[in-house]
């Protein structure tokens, strides 16, 4: 009888699965919307919004696998592993900060 337990984790697993792939598609947006908020015309305002957006998707696609596979989120990795594309960011945006 040790089935129920087991089927019931593999339904939570691809439930998880599910979940983070649908945000798939809301981070190429914002990624897209980032590249044009920056590269067309700098719109400082968008840059923040869309930044921000990409960000939540982000940390929501983690959740949901952590989700997924009965683990909760408390990891400060997570976190750590936004500062490259963070550092990006300020990158694209120092010349106008500067001048």
């Amino acid at each position: 009888m040790q089935e129920g337990p087991t089927q019931e984790r593999f339904v939570r697993a691809l439930v998880g699965v599910v979940a983070a792939s649908a945000l798939a598609y809301p981070i190429l947006l914002c990624a897209v919307e980032l590249a044009l908020a920056q590269l067309l015309v700098v719109d400082v305002p968008a840059v923040v919004l869309w930044l921000t957006v990409a960000v939540a998707c982000s940390v929501a696609v983690v959740a949901a696998l952590r989700w997924g596979v009965a683990r909760p989120v408390r990891s400060p990795w997570l976190l750590t592993g936004l500062v490259p594309p963070a550092v990006f960011e300020l990158w694209v945006v120092w010349p106008l900060l500067t001048g």
